[in-house]
């Protein structure tokens, strides 16, 4: 029987959502998009999630979620685990999980339902459909629904053996813990899915990783905050938070409506990417561009 063990020490880290380049005419830049990769595992990463929402996974087209994942897979070699997004409806999240197994990925990473009719026990028959189709993947739920309860997914651990981490983005550290507690702290590895910003506070009651769309623009910010996290050293920690915290209140201003501009445009300051992105977001106005390029400037990454 699986013990998932790489998997589950995979998720307690920085894990890494890189964007999806697009070229002067829309479509999916295979060769850009290789060398962010290749960009983070030099940097030091070891833990890739094509499809994310970074990813702007709603605008990606079933074809090109199946490429991004095939690239991701042969450019991270054995380099990484490859945490695969996935979700829809039922058939398509079953389809794209065996595809990402076939491409030999290591997890799926499943967003969170976004029919508006969502009952506790569909979340888990949901999850559970998707978990019992690829038995040999480490499974992932995404958790953004502050009214599941702890005892949902405890459930779903039960009927699964297969997911073994959580993604949790309710913006509410106290929440957090609770839900974490009621569901088996020790069960399931623990990912602050809201990044860095949230990061220290979601450690504090049992997160072992987090994930990050920053981490495309500058590794070794992303991780310095995990090295401070795992040794306990939260004033170093929140020294970096203290860097990151206005790129990061960019992305979540007014509902995240520039979550993924902000990091494009970052890295087209960089030179690494064009900073084109797909409706329903936007390009950032001039005055946006001004301030990531001097939030960057301030990191001096190279």
């Amino acid at each position: 029987m699986t013990d998932f063990a790489a998997q589950r020490a995979a998720l307690a880290d920085v894990v890494a959502i890189p964007v999806t380049p697009f070229d002067a005419e829309g479509a999916l830049d295979q060769d850009t998009y290789r060398a962010l990769l290749r960009r983070l595992l030099d940097g030091g990463i070891r833990t890739l999630t094509p499809n994310g929402n970074t990813s702007e996974f709603y605008s990606l087209t079933p074809a090109e979620r199946r490429l991004e994942v095939e690239l991701t897979v042969a450019e991270a070699g054995d380099e990484a685990q490859i945490v695969v997004g996935i979700g829809l409806d039922p058939a398509t999240a079953v389809a794209d999980a065996r595809a990402a197994a076939d491409a030999g990925a290591h997890l799926v990473m499943v967003h969170q339902p976004v029919n508006p009719y969502v009952s506790a026990e569909g979340w888990v028959e949901y999850h559970r459909v998707i978990a019992e189709a690829v038995p040999g993947l480490g499974v992932v739920p995404y958790v953004r629904n502050p009214l599941l309860e702890g005892s949902a997914l405890a459930r779903l651990g039960e009927l699964s053996p297969n997911v073994i981490g959580v993604k949790y983005a309710v913006p509410d550290a106290v929440r957090f813990a609770t839900f974490a507690r009621e569901a088996g702290l020790d069960r399931f590895v623990w990912v602050a899915g809201l990044a860095e910003l949230y990061a220290p506070g979601y450690f504090a009651t049992g997160a072992t990783g987090f994930t990050s769309g920053l981490v495309t623009v500058a590794p070794s910010v992303s991780l310095d905050m995990l090295t401070a996290l795992r040794a306990g050293d939260y004033p170093a920690a929140m020294k970096v938070w203290e860097r990151i915290r206005g790129f990061e209140e960019l992305r979540a201003a007014q509902q995240s409506a520039n979550n993924v501009s902000v990091v494009k445009e970052a890295l087209a300051v960089l030179g690494l990417a064009r900073r084109d992105i797909r409706p329903p977001s936007a390009p950032l106005s001039a005055e946006g561009r001004a301030a990531v390029a001097a939030i960057v400037e301030g990191w001096d990454v190279r």
